[in-house]
């Protein structure tokens, strides 16, 4: 079985509204091939499609959104942000593991009601396609 990574987000988070993309890629050092990226698909559906794939493949699946920038400052913003908070995290986790050891335990949660195990069909793919170019060009 491979490996899902996907956000964290709280069940109001506007990023939950955007379209989401999937790069599969392997899951160590010793396969070396360019990592595979698809959609955008509706958050939902990228999570099932994910989870399908990595069932039985020692794979890496990284579900995240797909961020609609239309400036170079939105993007340089979002990297900003993001390099702040990698640099919080870092600094959490050398926190934790010196107060209570370190549980690098990031499996994803399968337990969430917003996806299941069963990829969604091709019609219902398409549907959120449909859905996410309305959102794309309003």
């Amino acid at each position: 079985m491979g490996a899902l990574v996907t956000l964290d987000l709280p069940a109001d988070a506007p990023a939950l509204t955007l379209p989401w993309i999937i790069t599969f890629g392997p899951m160590n050092d010793e396969e070396e091939w360019e990592p595979v990226v698809c959609g955008p698909y509706e958050r939902a559906h990228a999570l099932a499609l994910a989870e399908a794939v990595v069932a039985d493949e020692e794979l890496m699946a990284v579900v995240e959104p797909l961020q609609p920038h239309v400036t170079v400052a939105q993007i340089q913003g979002d990297i900003a942000a993001s390099r702040l908070a990698a640099e919080n995290e870092d600094v959490e986790a050398a926190f934790d593991a010196e107060l209570a050891g370190y549980d690098d335990d990031h499996d994803h949660d399968h337990d969430h009601g917003d996806h299941t195990h069963e990829p969604p069909s091709v019609e219902e793919i398409r549907e959120g396609f449909a859905r996410i170019a309305a959102k794309l060009t309003n």
